[in-house]
């Protein structure tokens, strides 16, 4: 399974979703690469002086950690 392409607070939203049937180490390993994912993502809104893509994907990773959080305390 392909990790999907995350570009908001919606599909991070949806990508959890989707996700919720995996074994929890499958789990954890599409949520942590959809967080290195994103944040390439938002180095490259950096670089190009983006702020409002910044601040979509910085808003995406946090949904995506505190996902990782709460699957690490099962």
């Amino acid at each position: 399974m392909d990790i999907p392409k995350i570009g908001n607070e919606d599909e991070a939203f949806q990508a959890i979703e989707s996700w919720k049937n995996d074994p929890l180490p499958k789990q954890l390993r599409f949520l942590r690469l959809a967080v290195e994912s994103l944040d390439l993502g938002q180095m490259y809104y950096e670089q190009k002086d983006n702020q409002k893509g910044v601040e979509r994907t910085a808003r995406c990773i946090v949904i995506l950690e505190e996902r990782i959080q709460s699957l690490q305390k099962e």
